[in-house]
């Protein structure tokens, strides 16, 4: 890794099984507070796969391509919707603010330039919010902005929020009963209290999001990122789970019963004094994770 000549020095990653070739350079300069730059910074011992002269991350190699031209030329690619919710996964596990924006930006051009906007505009809601009683029930909001609003109390039931961002946004005691709100953000946002009875959040991302208490009963939540969220208290009873990253979440005194957990990653997570009577656990990756006085009556494992 020792650069000569005054050249950078190459790099060789292998990102989930597939192998790139780069510079200290480019991961380094252009999002200088991402974590790529953190790991190349010097500051940090890189371990290489033994032999190999790979550093191997544990992360899906499929759109790293598009993470590493952005860091070379600083260009968004043109993808599909879903794949753009897949790429801002990714650039948000690695902290590139830059494009987390620049996806974002890319979204909001590209439902204008297909005419497929939503129902209201994110100066609708605004002055929506500013009435004492807020009621988006039924309404098409996909695709909007709504990032750090104050959304606290405002009825969201049955609306459709697809690829809603709703990132740092304070959404306490909402309500997003049998909502579709596939593929929509929710990174570290407040939603203390929320109810999402039957709501459909397919591939959301709730990183970092404050869920105390929250009411996610029969809830369909396949393929969601709660890492390091706040889940105490909350009532996933039936919710499925299935294939979601729960590591490092609190889920301390959770209701989980009859909850489907498979292949659901809950390593380090804190279960204790969770409810998880006769809940199937032999697919569920609990490694490091705490279980003191949580009810385990029946469960498998």
């Amino acid at each position: 890794m020792n650069s000569s000549h005054g050249f950078s020095s190459i790099v060789h990653l292998n990102i989930g099984g597939k192998k790139f070739c780069t510079t200290v350079d480019t991961l380094t300069q252009r999002e200088p507070d991402s974590m790529l730059a953190a790991m190349f910074s010097g500051r940090h011992t890189v371990c290489q796969e033994s032999g190999k002269g790979y550093i191997f991350v544990d992360r899906d190699g499929k759109h790293f391509r598009h993470i590493l031209n952005w860091m070379r030329d600083g260009v968004v690619p043109l993808l599909k919707d879903s794949e753009y919710l897949e790429l801002m996964r990714e650039a948000d596990y690695y902290q590139l603010l830059g494009l987390i924006d620049g996806i974002k930006a890319a979204l909001s051009k590209k439902k204008e330039d297909e005419e497929l906007g939503s129902e209201l505009t994110r100066i609708d809601i605004i002055k929506c919010i500013q009435s004492e009683r807020v009621r988006f029930r039924g309404v098409n909001l996909s695709g909007l902005d709504l990032s750090k609003l104050d959304l606290s109390f405002v009825d969201f039931s049955y609306a459709c929020l697809k690829n809603v961002f709703f990132s740092r946004a304070n959404l306490q005691c909402a309500k997003f009963r049998d909502v579709d709100a596939e593929a929509s953000i929710f990174h570290n946002a407040t939603l203390r209290e929320c109810e999402f009875t039957g709501a459909n959040l397919h591939g959301a991302l709730l990183a970092g999001a404050n869920l105390q208490s929250a009411n996610l009963q029969d809830a369909c939540l396949i393929d969601c990122s709660f890492c390091g969220a706040d889940l105490r208290s909350a009532h996933l009873q039936t919710a499925d789970l299935t294939n979601a990253n729960l590591e490092g979440a609190n889920l301390e005194g959770a209701n989980l019963k009859g909850a489907k957990l498979s292949n659901a990653n809950l390593k380090g997570a804190n279960l204790q004094r969770a409810y998880l009577r006769h809940v199937n656990l032999r697919e569920t990756q609990l490694e490091g994770a705490k279980l003191d006085g949580a009810n385990l009556l029946g469960a498998i494992r």
